[in-house]
């Protein structure tokens, strides 16, 4: 497995730099973040108990489609099980942070937990202990903490640079858990780190293969969340018809499994068969949201000194392509990661 590397430096909430951008994420580094924690112990804290989390997650999965999914047994199973959960302080701020920042990001790790939950209990068979110790389905997004709130909130075609800062959320989450779990190999890490991978390694960060039948419940309730809900991106969420045909296509692609898309299928359904003997239908009845610019990339560039218009000059050396931009207004030379500084600066 190769070794992962920060783009942008990863801080916490209070702007403190725990690793810095270029940094290969090997065990050795990583244990030498955590011993800076050593000696430092904080009380575990009811999460639900915080705030006003419980209500807001009554709230949530009174929306539809979740009305439909957490009706009677299943919304009182989720919150039985999420209401035993423990957060020291420091993580409790993270989801203080996007409720006043970033709601979507918020209500989202929310419903995503929930959702793992029922899920993992109906395909795993997984005790009640072993979910509450993995608490992955609600911190798999605390990364996007780092990144800036201009590019996580923006309603335009991103750029090459916002793509890859956004991106960066995942390894960004993994040093950040890590750090405050005080081990890189507690399960929420890996998550963060891993809820972007796909069965085939079409994913990011590293392209793996993703195996774990866990990480693959919380990815796909993700993915489903994701397209049921408005984003800066795409006012216009999907409806729950056509975000399970989104999720049978990348099925179909063997991008994900089929036995996650068969439980979100009946718990749709009003009769609830058992999920094994669910049919998933392949055909294409559902229409996806037009008033979207997700996967669309802003071709112009603008040059961070002038803020003139700059044009990609791409150069071959020793059989590697290099690519620069240059402005055509003030002749300035930069490329991609001088972007990246740049808009991490800001932040």
């Amino acid at each position: 497995m190769k070794t992962p590397k920060l783009v942008c430096p990863v801080h916490t909430l209070d702007f403190k730099q725990l690793l810095p951008g270029n940094t290969e994420l090997t065990p050795e580094v990583l244990d030498e973040l955590i011993a800076t924690q050593k000696g430092t112990s904080y009380p575990t804290l009811a999460f639900l108990e915080h705030g006003t989390l419980f209500k807001d997650l009554r709230g949530f999965l009174k929306m539809p489609p979740y009305d439909t999914i957490f009706q009677g047994i299943n919304r009182a199973v989720a919150m039985t099980l999420m209401n035993k959960i423990g957060f020291t302080p420091p993580l409790l701020e993270f989801f203080d942070y996007f409720k006043k920042n970033d709601d979507y990001t918020y209500r989202h790790s929310l419903v995503v937990f929930a959702l793992s939950v029922l899920l993992a209990q109906d395909l795993l068979g997984e005790t009640e202990d072993w979910i509450i110790d993995v608490m992955a389905g609600t911190i798999h997004d605390f990364g996007k903490a780092s990144v800036p709130l201009n590019i996580l909130k923006k309603t335009e075609a991103l750029t090459d640079v916002d793509r890859i800062i956004l991106e960066h959320h995942a390894l960004a989450g993994f040093v950040l858990l890590s750090y405050y779990l005080q081990d890189h190999g507690k399960f929420a890490a890996w998550v963060a780190k891993e809820h972007h991978e796909r069965r085939d390694g079409s994913g990011y960060p590293l392209g793996l293969k993703l195996t774990d039948n866990m990480i693959e419940i919380i990815a796909v309730c993700d993915i489903y969340d994701a397209l049921l809900s408005p984003r800066p991106h795409r006012p216009t969420p999907y409806d729950n018809r056509t975000a399970l045909e989104e999720l049978t296509e990348m099925a179909k692609q063997k991008k994900i499994g089929w036995e996650v898309i068969q439980g979100l299928v009946s718990y749709s359904r009003k009769d609830r068969p058992p999920i094994q003997e669910v049919n998933v239908s392949t055909e294409k009845r559902g229409t996806p949201p037009t008033d979207t610019v997700y996967g669309v990339v802003e071709k112009s560039i603008r040059c961070p000194n002038c803020h003139g218009t700059a044009k990609e000059k791409k150069t071959l050396r020793e059989g590697i392509e290099y690519v620069r931009h240059e402005c055509a207004s003030c002749g300035k030379e930069f490329n991609n990661d001088d972007l990246i500084n740049i808009e991490m600066e800001k932040h």
